[in-house]
């Protein structure tokens, strides 16, 4: 090592942006610390609590990504906070005993997930719950096929980006995971020809699609996945990674059509925001099929899965989205926060549609059209398609203080994903700076110009 210093948590804690900038480029990701110092996305932020982060020069920003969905609660809710005090002093990994506090989650689960879902595994990510699901589903039928949606995202490690529907994430490892099929989401007609085969192990789906840029389905579409699947013996596995706890304007996003999974894929805001938590949760006759005996009971198995810390997290969670009637404010305020946008669709032509449901909401631009289109040979298409929802969020980030950011499967689309807690002010405040950005940048080329500008200031002072 030679006579390198070692940082601890104070002078961590302490660096300046440039150091931390500095840190990311020689150590961790150069070509993302690079591309988010372009639009400006590398600010140091201090402080947060609630729907609040304050950056080292003591601006505030209203957080309106919620981190991807993780932060239904806000930034360092206090409960949650308080649960993992309470519990410091217990063992936090203890593999020769029986945690108190994970059969107490698994309980709660079961009680609050929609239909008859019983058995809860816990893990520390939704990719990690995806990956648990599917083995799950393969052991439990003892087929091999799992069909997945075009648009998905189900996560990145190799199970779960085998059933993702983006080939840029995918082309890279392949390689993947055979037996994994996609088909259009919303389609039951290609479904059922997928399914009368009698192969498949399970379907995975999302309520809403969110990274394939909140894609909400057809009405009757959940109930036409349960009716097919159950029909031809095939899993329905519903990933509520994002939808969960309350997101969509119901507890779960299988709730707006009353129905129920054979296995639910859960994870981030179930651990409130401040740990991470995964976890599935199964019915009864599909967990004993897959590990139901002692020989089988090992299976399947996380070191960190179901830690005290992590399981106080969930505890506090639950009780604050279900004693907060929570699911109930994100609908009352997703209906206004949605109309208000769909007015704002109406006077300006570059933002092409509004979609969601709840406080999950998904905002799509018009991509570039005409002459100077066909001149570049559909280029500057292309890059709208690419960069467009960027650089909106970079307007909104560093002219109006607004934290958003575009969706994987469809960087044309930018997610407002506010913690549950918002209110209708900081809605009002978020339609009216998309309205002053709507209305001063009418094209594409506007936006571009204008963040071209900034980002050439930016390199010239880096």
């Amino acid at each position: 090592m030679g006579a390198e210093k070692l940082y601890t948590v104070e002078t961590a804690i302490a660096q300046s942006r440039e150091e931390i900038i500095k840190n990311h480029r020689e150590y961790v990701n150069a070509s993302l610390a690079g591309m988010l110092g372009l639009i400006g996305f590398d600010k140091h932020f201090v402080r947060a609590a609630g729907m609040r982060v304050w950056d080292d020069e003591g601006n505030e920003y209203l957080d309106f990504l919620g981190s991807y969905g993780a932060l239904n609660l806000g930034h360092n809710p206090p409960a949650v906070l308080a649960a993992i005090e309470r519990v410091k002093e217990l063992p936090n990994m203890l593999q020769a005993s029986l945690s108190p506090l994970a059969g107490a989650v698994a309980h709660n689960l079961a009680a609050i997930t929609p239909g008859g879902l019983k058995r809860a595994f816990f893990a520390n990510s939704g990719a990690e719950a995806v990956e648990g699901a599917l083995k799950l589903a393969r052991i439990a039928t003892g087929k091999e096929k799992i069909i997945s949606c075009e648009g998905s995202f189900h996560g990145k490690t190799m199970g779960a980006l085998s059933v993702t529907g983006r080939k840029k994430y995918q082309e890279p490892f392949r390689p993947l995971v055979p037996g994994c099929e996609t088909i259009p989401y919303g389609d039951l007609d290609l479904l059922e020809a997928k399914l009368r085969g009698g192969d498949v192990a399970a379907f995975i789906v999302e309520p809403i699609q969110g990274e394939g840029g909140i894609i909400v389905p057809p009405d009757g579409y959940l109930k036409g996945v349960r009716e097919l699947t159950q029909k031809y013996g095939a899993l329905f596995i519903a990933d509520e990674v994002q939808t969960g706890f309350g997101r969509t304007g119901y507890l779960f996003g299988c709730d707006y059509e009353g129905v129920a999974p054979d296995v639910i894929c859960l994870a981030k805001s179930l651990g409130g925001g401040v740990m991470p938590v995964g976890a599935y949760v199964a019915t009864e006759e599909v967990w004993q099929r897959a590990y139901g005996s002692m020989d089988k009971a090992l299976l399947h198995t996380s070191t960190f899965g179901g830690n005290a810390w992590a399981m106080a997290a969930a505890l506090a969670s639950i009780e604050a989205v279900v004693e907060g009637k929570l699911a109930e404010r994100a609908r009352e305020l997703g209906e206004y926060f949605i109309g208000r946008l769909r007015e704002l669709q109406k006077k300006y032509p570059l933002l092409k549609e509004v979609r969601g449901r709840g406080l999950f909401v998904g905002l799509e631009f018009s991509q570039p059209e005409g002459l100077l289109n066909t001149l570049t040979g559909g280029a500057l298409k292309n890059l709208a398609r690419e960069y467009q929802g960027a650089l909106v969020a970079g307007e909104l980030l560093n002219k109006h203080h607004i934290i958003t950011a575009y969706t994987l499967n469809n960087p044309n689309v930018i997610r407002l994903e506010p913690p549950l807690i918002v209110t209708k002010e900081e809605l009002d405040y978020v339609v009216n700076a998309l309205e002053e950005v709507l209305g001063r940048q009418k094209s594409f080329l506007s936006i571009a110009f204008t963040a071209g500008k900034n980002m050439l200031g930016r390199l010239t002072r880096s």
